[in-house]
């Protein structure tokens, strides 16, 4: 996280109202900045980050709303504090989302909105339905929502420009299935369908659909692409000169016809007025929806290669398992080698992420992070999306927690695990309730045993309940789904209790979904604690009563025996604790130096 000085605060402030006579010029009463590309995507590359340039505020989750005489940016519980601090003499409003009395931007921007004026953003970095849903406001002002307005690019005088990185295609022995059957099962989910032409442009799902991987989007592999598919073509939009000649090829042979990347929009504006397409209006951006013909038939579905996707095939599995071991390694020797240095070399958060970066560029077939490392000590790990900056780096002393959230991309996983790390030698009563509590809400959501039809929110409760029971809480998912060589946020599988109203957003939990298990606590000032596996859902026994699913547990690096109360704890959990133990000694300890087998021992040794 970087806190911004008096320099950069007058920077923003400049920036704003740059952009405020843009509005004047183009006769823009508000302007909406959200965060994202054209794809909808979590993470942006840097030509993207509109919403950065205009707030400062670095989070990888916020919108903004500007008028004449007022600037509000909105984000979720992950980033209350950061975005606190980063937004603190800017002359920006901070609005929690979620918080009682915070208004919905869309209620913001209704009660702002003049009858007959205007409303302005980029339709590109707009998904549909979002665009939709301003529309009917702007009607209701007889007002008018202007979509073509990239105001920040017009202001932004050094914008990166967007870069295409070679891609390439990624074997079938990673895949487990070829890209030739995953357009077959395209066109039979067409079924009976007449004239039906999909549209994909969410990045990861035609990097699985098409076994491709790129280097586009930071810690993402994906590649800046839109797919539309249709009864006989598949027509890729990417990048020039992105592929080989020979993988170029391979496409071609597969029936992918590659086309310019800023073509799209013209493209699909040729197509027959008889032509109906499928498309998920949440996902694909306001422009290309509006370059349809005018005649066509729009059906608004999710997409079915996000159900897909979120369900590992038997290769999948397997691969995911593989680099967890790989990944496991390098986060036990990261441990180990800061419990025995802290205290006698300077270490401090950038510098600890760093060394466990050099832990996992030694394994086979390590790509990169799967996600920027969140090295959080003592009150910085209370801020749940915490980056360490040169400006914020603390050094690291043995008297509290650091929290270290990190992942890697291999080929074959992707990995993604948090462990809250005590730096001393004894852990205060205080410091060990916390994080037993944190640790048995993650032992009883990996140990839930429940029917098939479940969706997450059932579970969540399982995570959750140790800390509730001593009302507190924590304000994130308990879970998210994982990708395999993909995004490490994967919809639409994941824990939590409230009920997604997005179609599709709450499925049923299927064999093969991988989801982190990661209950946590915050507490501003002090410390934060979280504790995160990824857990692959298997089933269980089939019976007269139905068919019973669990978890297996894909991440095997030790928790924190100096922060355990085993008082705490019942006999079950103490159970799954030493079970768990006994599983990362097995599967890690062969690949340890002798020191490192020794002290792993202690840690896995049963309660």
């Amino acid at each position: 996280m970087t806190e911004i000085n008096t320099d950069n605060k007058q920077r923003i402030r400049e920036r704003l109202a740059a952009l405020r006579r843009e509005m004047r010029r183009e006769g823009i009463d508000i302007y909406y900045v959200p965060t994202g590309d054209f794809h909808g995507s979590e993470y942006v590359s840097e030509y993207f980050k509109c919403r950065e340039y205009l707030s400062g505020f670095t989070g990888s989750a916020g919108s903004m709303v500007i008028t004449q005489s007022e600037a509000g940016l909105w984000t979720d519980g992950r980033y209350f504090i950061q975005a606190e601090q980063q937004l603190n003499g800017t002359g920006i409003t901070l609005y929690r989302i979620g918080q009682e009395g915070v208004p919905a931007i869309y209620q913001f921007i209704r009660e702002r909105l003049k009858t007959g004026g205007r409303l302005g953003m980029d339709g590109r970095v707009v998904s549909c339905a979002w665009a939709e849903g301003l529309q009917k406001i702007v009607e209701g002002k007889k007002a008018m929502l202007v979509t073509k307005q990239d105001l920040t690019g017009n202001i932004w005088k050094d914008r990166p420009e967007i870069l295409f990185h070679p891609a390439y295609l990624l074997p079938e022995k990673y895949t487990g299935e070829s890209r030739k059957s995953k357009l077959l099962r395209v066109r039979q989910w067409f079924g009976k369908r007449k004239n039906p032409c999909l549209i994909i442009s969410s990045l990861d799902e035609i990097a699985w659909l098409l076994n491709i991987r790129g280097e586009d989007v930071q810690c993402n592999p994906v590649v800046l692409s839109y797919l539309v598919i249709d009864e006989k073509n598949c027509y890729l939009f990417a990048g020039k000169q992105v592929f080989s000649e020979a993988d170029k090829k391979a496409l071609e042979e597969d029936g992918v016809i590659l086309r310019a990347y800023n073509e799209i929009y013209s493209f699909v504006s040729k197509y027959s007025s008889e032509a109906n397409f499928l498309l998920d209006k949440r996902h694909v951006n306001k422009e290309i929806v509006a370059s349809l013909p005018q005649k066509s038939k729009i059906f608004d579905l999710p997409s079915p290669v996000t159900a897909w996707k979120s369900t590992k095939n038997q290769t999948e599995m397997d691969g995911m398992r593989r680099v967890h071991i790989l990944d496991g390694v390098a986060v036990t020797k990261f441990i180990f080698w800061l419990k025995k240095n802290i205290g006698k070399i300077k270490i401090t958060e950038c510098s600890a992420a760093e060394k466990l970066e050099e832990f996992r560029k030694a394994q086979e077939g390590y790509k990169g992070p799967s996600f920027e490392t969140i090295s959080g000590y003592a009150e910085h790990g209370a801020i749940v999306h915490y980056q360490a900056t040169a400006e914020t780096d603390k050094e690291l002393f043995p008297d509290n927690f650091l929290l270290v959230d990190s992942g890697g991309q291999y080929f074959g996983g992707t990995t993604d695990i948090t462990r809250t790390i005590f730096l001393g030698q004894e852990a205060s009563p205080e410091q060990k309730l916390h994080y037993t509590a944190v640790l048995r809400g993650n032992l009883n959501l990996c140990a839930a045993k429940f029917m098939y039809g479940c969706s997450g929110t059932a579970l969540d409760y399982a995570a959750r309940k140790p800390l509730w029971d001593m009302g507190l809480d924590f304000n994130h998912g308990t879970g998210h789904g994982v990708g395999c060589f993909l995004n490490v946020h994967e919809r639409a599988n994941a824990f939590r209790y409230k009920i997604s109203k997005e179609p599709g957003g709450n499925p049923v939990l299927e064999e093969g979904m991988v989801t982190s298990d990661e209950p946590g606590l915050y507490l501003e000032g002090k410390y934060g604690i979280r504790l995160e596996n990824l857990i692959l859902c298997v089933k269980r026994e089939k019976n007269e009563y139905g068919q019973f699913m669990g978890f297996e547990p894909l991440t095997f690096v030790p928790f924190d025996r100096l922060a355990i109360d085993e008082t705490l704890m019942d006999e079950k959990e103490r159970e799954l604790l030493n079970t768990y133990h006994q599983m990362v000694y097995e599967k890690i300890s062969a690949f340890l130096e002798p020191e490192e087998r020794e002290w792993l021992k202690e840690e896995c040794k049963k309660l």
